[in-house]
């Protein structure tokens, strides 16, 4: 498979049953085959998404010294500003060229989760900042529902299985600077290759191009959505749920042309998690004796720490 599927949410939405199972067929082999899909229907729309990337090019444009006041130590980059180079892929002791913000539940509007999660940080110098990014998080969410409950149906479970688990989870959306290139990176890429800790990935079309992904013939093809889609993948907590049947697929970013080094690319990917004490165990639907299972046992939130701890965000 050399190019990304496409789907549209409104098959599913549509309440027409014929058009609902060629939507669950469609995605459900789109992600088993590569793990990458290319999404139009869903709820965010172009006036929303411009005020977003209008927000954020005006908070990276601010001081490093304004930047860094918004860096939360012992948070393992969880919410606020992660500066430029300090995470990298899994295995590597190299940065990424990246800076980057995370946005999580807003606990204001969602009180019952205080306590559970971190508060989200306030960037006083903008005023429209954390209101907009708060109201794409919610449009994100509700996307990644209905595509979990679509994958839910697909994987001949009940159509909520994942509703329980993904109400009020541990969800991210993360703005993403990869700024200019000034000198020749010796090792370092944009995004080095690695899959995704979460469920499932819904990325807002990237500005600049360079998202690429190892198809199932371990070749590298470019991942490009129009303006009205959203690029989906598969993270490793599904992987381990489905014990592969959906595997987690390798993307990265790769450094661009010299001669576009000294542009800035722009990325905003929402990070689907569930609740923390949602089990990860293979479920039997996955498991015979053709596929024998995979995975130890794990907690969401456990497999998480141990991730973050891989990408050198906690200690």
């Amino acid at each position: 498979m050399q190019q990304i599927p496409r789907a549209d949410l409104n098959e599913f939405l549509s309440g027409n049953h014929k058009h609902r199972a060629v939507f669950v067929k469609k995605i459900g082999t789109a992600f088993q085959e590569i793990g990458f899909l290319a999404l139009r229907g869903h709820f965010l729309d172009d006036t929303l998404k411009d005020q977003l990337y209008k927000e954020i090019h005006s908070f990276f444009k601010l001081s490093n010294d304004i930047k860094s006041s918004y860096e939360i130590k012992g948070g393992g980059g969880q919410r606020g500003y992660t500066g430029f180079g300090k995470e990298h892929a899994a295995g590597r002791s190299v940065g990424d060229l990246k800076e980057f913000w995370h946005f999580g539940q807003d606990l204001k509007s969602k009180p019952y989760l205080k306590g559970k999660y971190l508060e989200n940080i306030s960037v006083k110098e903008l005023e429209n900042f954390n209101n907009v990014g708060n109201l794409v998080f919610l449009k994100l969410e509700k996307t990644a529902k209905y595509i979990l409950q679509a994958l839910a149906l697909y994987l001949k479970l009940d159509k909520n299985y994942f509703d329980k688990f993904i109400d009020g989870g541990n969800s991210i959306l993360r703005a993403i600077h990869y700024p200019p290139i000034t000198e020749a990176p010796k090792e370092a890429e944009r995004a080095a290759a690695h899959g995704d800790i979460n469920l499932i990935t819904l990325l807002i079309g990237a500005q600049g191009g360079g998202l690429q992904v190892l198809n199932r013939k371990n070749k590298w093809i470019d991942a490009v959505a129009q303006p009205d889609e959203l690029m989906i993948n598969i993270g490793d907590m599904l992987s381990r749920l489905t014990n592969n049947l959906l595997p987690s697929t390798i993307h990265r970013v790769v450094n661009p042309p010299k001669e576009t080094w000294g542009r800035s690319r722009y990325s905003l990917p929402f990070f689907m998690h569930p609740i923390p004490q949602m089990s990860l165990n293979c479920i039997p639907q996955a498991v015979d004796k053709n596929h024998p299972k995979k995975y130890e046992d794990i907690l969401a939130g456990d497999f998480l720490h141990e991730r973050l701890v891989a990408l050198g965000l906690i200690e």
